[in-house]
């Protein structure tokens, strides 16, 4: 196979579909993503034996434990996949929808109108859900979609491709509005990210190192967030038990997940109160601690933090904490280490609440809540096609509305500019 011709013919073929989903309404796309849901639990037994092969592959490839996990199909997986694509079809449609109208002095009323990007080149690893999930999100937001999957679930990727197919032609939409790279030769990521004729956007799913390679070698605009190092800040002026259960919570509640605290940040004048409780929680989860100078003299028997800590994301029951002099020195820590993506301070204190709200430059900033909420699902956006910490376009969690953008309409009666 030509790689590089294959996935040209795809970009054609995408660029056409594009067109006629621009134009396709929300009944026909909803009729089209039931179907899909409908054929995705048809298939339960082939997608079952599909990803079995790619297990067995990867098993025999030496994958981790951890790896073989995000790549099963279960009952429950499929299904829960069938039910996340049934979610998506019940979410508003943001296409074709115009806001902002005013008359200008000229006669002419001007207003912006909601569009889909055109096409969407998604990049991602492991876990075949995303196929139905990724595919189900550009449809409904109007996009035609080229998805590139990890080679350890080549097989289980093209059985999900096959419901696609199936629901699309079952909504009389073109079958190549959703297509599935079948190739698993690297040189067809370096292709689909350097089509700027047929691609408008690409999103990618994955480590740091695919996310890396993709934001420097594409000349299509990218999606994506390389870092999730968040830190959630003890205020002097903190509820401690709500400290206390946010703390925990942030990092504990799920570990390889990009918005987990990283970095716990507590203010001087209430870090021996604090930190004794957290050590005990923390010791209790089983959660290495890294701390400042400040910290160790607080909490014994823990290693020293380095430089290189307050740049890390663990994604791993390890936590490092710094003890700050206030405010000031936490928002200096967060602009120096921040990757952008949700830092959340924890305060009683309005006023340093406000600051910290205005002050920190990241995609989500919290008061008094988990960096766990920063999710597509927990934000009423349904599923998410992934999150963004660039400022152009889309930030922080990426779903319909992400996928869209807007154009300018002008509705006249004859005006003439003099």
């Amino acid at each position: 196979m030509d790689v590089n011709q294959y996935m040209q013919t795809l970009g054609q073929h995408a660029r056409q579909a594009s067109r006629v989903l621009a134009r396709a309404g929300t009944q026909v796309k909803n009729q089209a993503l039931l179907a899909m849901a409908a054929e995705i639990r048809a298939a339960v037994d082939t997608l079952k034996s599909e990803n079995a092969r790619d297990l067995e592959a990867g098993a025999a490839k030496g994958l981790e434990p951890a790896l073989l996990e995000r790549l099963t199909l279960s009952d429950e997986r499929i299904e829960a996949m069938a039910e996340g694509v049934e979610q998506i079809a019940a979410l508003p449609d943001p296409v074709g929808e115009v806001s902002d109208m005013t008359y200008r002095p000229s006669g002419i009323q001007l207003g912006r109108m909601r569009v889909p990007l055109g096409v969407v080149g998604i990049i991602y690893e492991s876990r075949p859900n995303v196929t139905a999930d990724a595919a189900a999100l550009c449809l409904k937001s109007g996009n035609a979609t080229i998805l590139r999957g990890g080679s350890e679930a080549i097989h289980s990727n093209q059985a999900i491709a096959a419901c696609i197919r199936r629901g699309l032609e079952q909504a009389g939409l073109p079958d190549t509005a959703v297509q599935v790279v079948q190739t698993t030769d690297r040189a067809a990521v370096g292709q689909l990210i350097t089509m700027p004729e047929f691609v408008d956007v690409i999103v990618p799913r994955g480590g740091k190192s695919l996310i890396e390679r993709i934001s420097k070698e594409a000349r299509v605009p990218v999606i994506k967030h390389l870092d999730g190092i968040c830190h959630v800040f003890i205020d002097a002026a903190a509820d401690l038990d709500m400290a206390e259960a946010i703390a925990v919570n942030a990092k504990c509640h799920r570990y390889g997940v990009c918005n987990a605290m990283e970095t716990l940040l507590v203010d001087e004048a209430v870090a021996d109160q604090i930190l004794p409780r957290l050590a005990v929680r923390y010791a209790d989860e089983g959660v290495e601690l890294r701390g400042c100078a400040r910290t160790r003299a607080i909490v014994k028997n823990i290693n020293a933090a380095t430089d290189e800590d307050w740049d890390t994301e663990y994604l791993a029951p390890i936590l490092s904490i710094k003890i700050v002099e206030g405010l000031d020195a936490a928002l200096e820590h967060i602009h120096l280490h921040s990757s952008g993506h949700t830092e959340t301070i924890v305060t009683e204190n309005y006023h340093n609440a406000r600051r910290f709200l205005a002050e920190v430059d990241s995609s989500s900033v919290m008061v008094n809540a988990s960096t766990r909420f920063a999710d597509g699902f927990e934000y009423g956006l349904g599923a998410e096609i992934g999150i963004s910490t660039d400022k152009i376009h889309a930030r922080g969690p990426v779903g319909l509305e992400g996928l869209t953008s807007q154009k300018w309409i002008v509705l006249g009666s004859g005006q003439i500019r003099e």
